[in-house]
């Protein structure tokens, strides 16, 4: 084999390696969770990475928990309202500032960015004084006026950058026949906007359904708790048990739904994330 060859292989080989180490590092957290939550009690310290003998029982537990199945029905009412909230809010947004030129256009995005740029700890304290005086608190919409705050800049700007992309000949002929913005919006460019809407709505859905800090401190009953604050208040028998079987087959439940999602979409978000990115 030529000097050439052999060093082609060798890099193909250490790609391929890295890829490897990478996939077993994202992946096997996840894998180690399925194992751990089809372990009864009794084996859940005996260090095993395969499924010898399925234990659903932890499940059966989970669900069997009325406050659990009542945090995923809020988890997922709060997120479904964050989603289309924030790409209505984001759609008109994108464009006015992706299809209409004005002056402090550029410095009006730069502070659009700037804002998910603070880490939600730094709000926080100023956000609950603004939840409890609007008399939202404990309610599921301090939840959804919360995670809109933190999706729309996120949105706003994925949305934008791909508005800006489209051709212009659309919207000079829709004006040309006589249409409003409003119906150029939603009949000629909304359209074109699937693979962007189907991105930033997904990752704005899975990000309102992970969120903790939020969901932790503007709830108080389990009645409008979310699935996070859920499974990290699950307890054992006993104050000093803690029920790894049941945290971890919690976990997969909520985790699993997100993972197909990703895996159905998954060629809308990587084409809705780079459309935009290239100007031609």
């Amino acid at each position: 084999m030529s000097p050439r060859l052999l060093k082609k292989a060798l890099l193909r080989a250490g790609f391929w390696c890295l890829i490897g180490i990478l996939l077993v590092y994202a992946v096997f957290p996840f894998y180690y969770a399925i194992v751990t939550s089809l372990k009864p009690s009794s084996a859940l310290f005996q260090v095993s990475y395969w499924i010898d003998n399925p234990d659903f029982s932890n499940y059966v537990a989970v669900l069997n928990q009325a406050s659990f199945l009542r945090a995923i029905g809020n988890s997922l009412v709060v997120s479904l309202c964050v989603v289309a909230l924030a790409l209505f809010l984001s759609l008109t947004a994108a464009y006015a500032l992706g299809r209409v030129k004005f002056r402090g256009r550029g410095p009006v995005l730069m502070m659009v960015l700037g804002v998910s740029m603070f880490p939600q700890v730094a709000v926080l304290s100023g956000l609950f004084e603004v939840i409890r005086a609007l008399g939202l608190y404990n309610t599921s919409w301090a939840l959804i006026l919360s995670y809109t705050i933190f999706t729309l800049p996120f949105t706003v700007w994925v949305l934008t950058t791909f508005m800006g992309q489209l051709p212009h000949e659309l919207e000079e002929a829709a004006i040309m026949d006589g249409a409003s913005p409003w119906v150029t919006l939603t009949r000629v460019l909304l359209p074109l906007l699937w693979p962007a809407l189907v991105t930033t709505g997904l990752l704005a859905f899975i990000a309102a359904w992970n969120e903790f800090l939020f969901a932790l401190t503007f709830t108080l009953t389990d009645s409008q708790r979310t699935v996070p604050v859920a499974i990290a208040l699950i307890s054992g028998g006993s104050p000093h048990e803690l029920p790894w079987g049941l945290l971890m087959a919690a976990s997969v439940l909520v985790t699993v739904p997100l993972v197909i999602l990703v895996l159905i979409f998954q060629r809308r978000i990587v084409s809705g994330l780079t459309a935009g990115a290239l100007k031609g």
